[in-house]
C-alpha cells in the first residue's frame, strides 16, 4: 500500500513492478485515494540479468498518458537487505537520467605510435561492438546511437557511431581512435609529464541515446572507464549501463508519498548435480531414520528460525523424489504424540501441518482451478450483496434477500467441493489416507477423529484459504474489492465450518462467536450435508485408483494477452502482428480474438512439437517465441520477459511426453525465401540448433532438484550456529544421565534420540564444509576469471 501521495487530492493510482526498465507486473487500479491499498502478492522467477528492481506509482489518466508520481527502486546487491520484512520506502522522483538498462559490449587498448620526428605517442583504441537489453522506448524498440568521448581536465573529444533502427540489442562494430599522449612538439612540458598528466586524468566515456528524429534524443545510460588501468593491455568485457551522475538527484524536494513494500529475494548458486549427493541422500533417508526427530529433514525445521524457510524447499525436493509421502506420516505421528484431545487434531503450525499446506499448494493448483474458479469468477465479476451482520448492513439492505444471495452461493461452493474428489491428486489422497489412519490409531476410541483428521487440511486450510484469498492461489488475477472480499469472507467461514467434521451433528453452533452466523446455520442442519462430507472425505483418502481427472475435463493452465504474427493462411493480408487472448489446457493451446469468445485457431497438445525463443531479430521484437506444429510455426510476442518465461515453461512441461518432439528448430524465422539463422533457402530444412528441452520428463511438476537442495545446503550454514548448539546439547544429555538441572539450553530442540541425532548433525556438519570448499573454489574461479567492468 502507499500513503500520502501528491498530487493532495483523490486521484485513481496503481502501481508496476519494473526489472530495470521493463514492466512485468501491474496492480488493479485503486480509485479515488490518497492512500491506496493493493493487497497484491507476485510471485516470479527472474529469467535474465538486472540492475534494479522498481516499483512506479502512476496516477491513471483517460484521456492522456498515465503520470508516474515516483518511484522506489532497489539495487539488485541490496534486495538482501529487505528481504522478509515489511519496510516503508519515501517515493523518488522519477529523472530521465537514472532510468537505465542494458549493456554495452567494448573492447579498449592503449596502442604506442612512433610519430615522424621520432617521438612517442600513444593512442587509444575504442572498439565499441554492441549492446544488449536495451529499453522499450513508448512500447517500441529504439533507435540507438552511442558517442564515444575521451574526456579530461581540458579536453572532451567526442565521437559518435550511426543509428541502428528499431532494436534493442544493436551490433555497431564500429573502431574510434583517440591520441592520448601528445608529442612533445605539441607541449613545452617533458613528455613524461603529459604521460603522467593524461594517463591519470582520462577517462573514456560511452554515452547511448535513442533517436529522437523531429523530438529530443532520450538518454540510455553510460559507461565511465579511467584510461589508467588500460596501460599497455587490452581490454574486452560487458559493461552494465549506469544512471548518469546527477541521476536519482532532483531539486525537487517534496515529499511525493511512500510505498510499504514486503519483499522476499533469494539468490542461489547450484552446483553441478554430483556437489550435492551426499547432502540430498541424507535428506532423502529421513523417513526412514528412527526416531523422525534425529533425521536430516527434521533438524533443518529445528534450526531455522521460521519453519516456512526450511518447509518450502523440504518439500520440493521430497516431492521431486517420491519420499514425501512416507516423511509426512512419520513427522504427522510424531505431531500425533503431543496432541492430548481430539478436537485439536493438525490445528497448530508444525512441520507436519506445514509440509502438508505446501503439498497441497504445489500438487493441488490445478485441482483447485478445475474445482472453484468457475465459481469464484461468478461471485468476482457479478457479486450479489450478501452481508448479514447488522452492524456492517448499508441503508437498504435487505438481511433476508442477502442471506439468501449468500446461501445460494454458499451451497454452490460446497456442492463443487464435494462433487470434485475425482479430481483430487492421488498424492494428495495417500497423504489423506496416512493422517487417517493416524489418527484412528492415536484416538481409538474416537469414531470421529479419523474425518476431522482429513477435514482440518481440505477444508479448513485448502479450500476455504482459496475462497478468501483467490489471487494468492491464481484463480483470480487481482485482489477482489472490499465487498467482494468480505462476501468470500463470510463463504469461506461457511466452508470452514460444513467441513468441520461433526460442527454441526454435535450442535455446537452455540460457540459460534457471532450470533448472525449462528443465525445463518440454522437453516443448514441438515443431514445430508454431513453425509455429504462424509462421503467426500471417504474418496480423498482413499488409495482406490480414480480415473484420471483429464478424463472429464481438461486442466486450465494458464491464459493471457500476447501477440501473435499472422499465420499467413491466405495469399493477401500483411502479416502483421495481432493481440489476442491465448489459453493453454492439458488437452489444446488456443487463441481468442478476445476473453470467452469461441477460439480462432487451436492446436491440440499432442501436435506440438517444439516450444523456443525465437530471436528478436527475425522481427525487431523483444520477448518471443515460438510454437512449432503440424503447419507453419506460431510466433508469439509476450509483454515482458517474465511473462515470455512462464508462457514457455508452461508449454515444455505440458508437451515434454509428446512423442515427436523435435530434437532440432531455427532459432530465427523464415522470411524472405530464407532462414535467418542458416540462410538456408527451404521452409521444410531441419533445423540448425539443438532444442533446449528434448528429453521426456516424467513428471508433471516442474523441480529442480539441485536448486531445492542448495537452498537447504544455505539454511543449514545460515544456522551453522544452531546446529553447533543442538550438537552440544545432544552430547550434555549423552554424558549426563541425571535430571536436567538447566534445561533452558536445549529445551526449544525436540531430542528423543541424543546418540542419533548426534550422529545426523556430525554428518551434517561434514557435507556442509566439502560443499562450503566446493563453493570457495567456484568463487575464485569466477572473480580469477572477471575481468574490468565485467558483469
Amino acid at each position: 500500500d502507499a500513503k500520502h501521495l501528491v498530487p493532495n487530492k483523490m486521484r485513481d493510482f496503481f502501481c508496476t513492478i519494473n526489472l530495470d526498465q521493463e514492466e512485468v507486473f501491474r496492480t488493479q487500479v485503486v480509485e479515488k485515494s490518497l492512500s491506496p491499498y493493493f493487497g497484491e502478492e507476485f510471485y516470479f522467477e527472474i529469467p535474465r540479468t538486472f540492475q534494479w528492481l522498481s516499483f512506479y506509482i502512476y496516477d491513471k489518466s483517460v484521456l492522456q498518458k498515465d503520470l508516474r508520481i515516483g518511484k522506489v527502486s532497489i539495487k539488485k546487491e541490496d534486495l538482501c537487505n529487505y528481504t522478509g520484512k515489511e519496510n516503508w520506502f519515501m517515493l523518488q522522483p522519477v529523472d530521465s537520467n537514472s532510468e537505465v538498462q542494458g549493456k554495452v559490449h567494448l573492447e579498449l587498448k592503449l596502442n604506442e605510435l612512433i610519430t615522424d620526428n621520432g617521438s612517442v605517442c600513444q593512442q587509444l583504441v575504442v572498439h565499441i561492438k554492441e549492446c544488449h537489453g536495451l529499453p522499450l522506448i513508448n512500447g517500441q524498440n529504439c533507435d540507438p546511437y552511442a558517442t564515444v568521448s575521451l574526456v579530461g581536465p581540458s579536453r572532451n573529444d567526442q565521437k559518435k557511431t550511426k543509428v541502428k533502427k528499431k532494436t534493442s540489442n544493436p551490433q555497431f562494430n564500429e573502431t574510434f581512435y583517440f591520441e592520448v599522449t601528445r608529442s612533445s612538439s605539441y607541449t613545452k612540458k617533458s613528455q613524461f609529464q603529459v604521460e603522467e598528466e593524461d594517463i591519470e586524468k582520462l577517462e573514456v566515456r560511452v554515452d547511448l541515446w535513442n533517436n529522437g528524429n523531429l523530438v529530443q534524443d532520450i538518454f540510455l545510460g553510460e559507461i565511465k572507464v579511467p584510461v589508467k588501468v588500460l596501460r599497455n593491455d587490452s581490454f574486452q568485457a560487458w559493461y552494465l549501463l549506469q544512471p548518469r551522475e546527477n541521476g536519482n538527484k532532483s531539486s525537487k524536494t517534496d515529499d511525493l508519498g511512500s510505498l510499504r513494500l514486503n519483499i522476499c529475494y533469494t539468490e542461489d548458486c547450484v552446483l553441478p548435480s554430483e556437489y550435492y549427493t551426499s547432502l540430498r541422500n541424507l535428506l532423502l533417508k529421513s523417513s526412514d531414520v528412527q526416531p523422525i526427530s534425529a533425521s536430516a529433514a527434521y533438524i533443518l525445521s529445528e534450526v531455522c528460525r521460521d519453519k516456512c524457510d526450511a518447509v518450502l524447499p523440504l518439500v520440493r525436493l521430497l516431492l521431486h523424489h517420491h519420499k514425501l509421502v512416507p516423511f509426512v506420516a512419520a513427522v504427522a505421528e510424531l505431531d500425533l504424540k503431543d496432541t492430548q484431545e481430539a478436537n485439536t487434531i493438525f490445528r497448530g503450525n508444525s512441520l507436519a501441518t506445514r509440509c502438508v499446506d505446501e503439498m497441497m499448494k504445489i500438487v493441488g493448483k490445478h485441482y483447485l482451478k478445475v474445482t472453484l474458479k468457475p465459481v469464484i469468477d461468478e461471485i468476482c465479476e457479478s457479486p450479489k450483496p450478501c452481508e448479514i451482520d447488522p452492524i456492517k448492513l448499508r441503508e437498504g439492505d435487505n438481511v433476508e434477500m442477502n442471506m439468501e444471495n449468500l446461501r445460494y452461493y454458499v451451497d454452490k461452493v460446497f456442492r463443487e467441493i464435494v462433487r470434485s474428489s475425482i479430481s483430487c491428486p492421488t498424492l494428495m489422497c495417500d497423504v489423506f489416507y496416512s493422517l487417517r489412519h493416524l489418527a484412528a490409531k492415536r484416538f481409538p476410541n474416537d469414531p470421529h477423529v479419523q474425518y476431522s483428521a482429513v477435514s482440518s487440511f481440505v477444508f479448513l486450510r485448502f479450500f476455504a484459504v482459496a475462497v478468501v484469498s483467490p489471487h494468492t492461489f491464481h484463480l483470480r488475477p487481482h485482489h477482489p474489492d472490499a465487498q467482494t472480499s468480505r462476501t468470500l469472507t463470510l463463504i469461506s467461514k461457511a466452508i470452514q465450518t460444513l467441513g468441520s467434521w461433526g460442527s454441526l451433528t454435535k450442535s455446537k453452533l452455540s460457540s459460534f462467536k457471532e450470533t448472525f452466523m449462528c443465525e445463518f446455520f440454522k437453516t443448514f442442519q441438515e443431514e445430508k450435508f454431513t453425509e455429504s462430507v462424509k462421503k467426500f472425505l471417504d474418496d480423498v483418502s482413499s488409495t482406490e485408483s480414480k480415473e484420471p481427472s483429464g478424463v472429464s475435463e481438461p486442466v486450465h493452465l494458464k491464459e493471457g494477452e500476447m501477440y501473435k504474427r499472422a499465420q499467413g493462411r491466405t495469399r493477401i493480408g500483411k502479416k502483421n502482428f495481432k493481440k489476442r487472448w491465448f489459453c493453454l489446457t492439458s488437452r489444446e493451446f488456443t487463441y481468442h480474438k478476445q476473453q470467452d469468445k469461441e477460439p480462432i485457431f487451436t492446436i491440440p497438445i499432442k501436435n506440438i512439437l517444439a516450444v523456443e525463443k525465437l530471436d528478436e531479430s527475425s522481427f525487431n521484437k523483444k520477448n518471443m517465441f515460438q510454437v512449432l506444429h503440424g503447419e507453419k510455426p506460431l510466433y508469439i510476442q509476450a509483454n515482458n520477459c517474465v511473462e515470455a518465461s512462464e508462457w514457455i515453461e508452461a508449454l515444455c512441461r505440458v508437451t515434454r511426453c509428446n512423442q515427436k518432439r523435435l530434437s532440432f528448430y531455427h532459432p530465427s524465422a523464415f522470411l524472405n525465401g530464407s532462414w535467418l539463422c542458416c540462410k538456408a533457402t527451404a521452409e521444410s530444412t531441419e533445423g540448425c540448433a539443438r532444442c533446449t528441452a528434448d528429453v521426456p520428463a516424467d513428471t508433471q511438476i516442474e523441480i529442480d532438484g539441485d536448486r531445492e537442495t542448495e537452498r537447504i545446503y544455505t539454511l543449514f550454514t545460515v544456522n551453522r550456529s544452531k546446529l553447533q548448539k543442538l550438537e552440544e546439547a545432544c552430547g550434555s544429555i549423552a554424558v549426563y544421565q541425571g535430571p536436567q538441572k538447566e534445561p533452558d539450553d536445549y529445551s526449544n530442540f525436540t531430542i528423543e534420540d541424543s546418540v542419533a541425532t548426534f550422529h545426523t548433525l556430525q554428518q551434517i556438519i561434514d557435507i556442509l564444509e566439502k560443499l562450503g570448499e566446493s563453493h570457495e573454489k567456484y568463487q575464485k574461479k569466477r572473480s580469477s576469471s572477471a575481468k574490468y567492468g565485467s558483469e
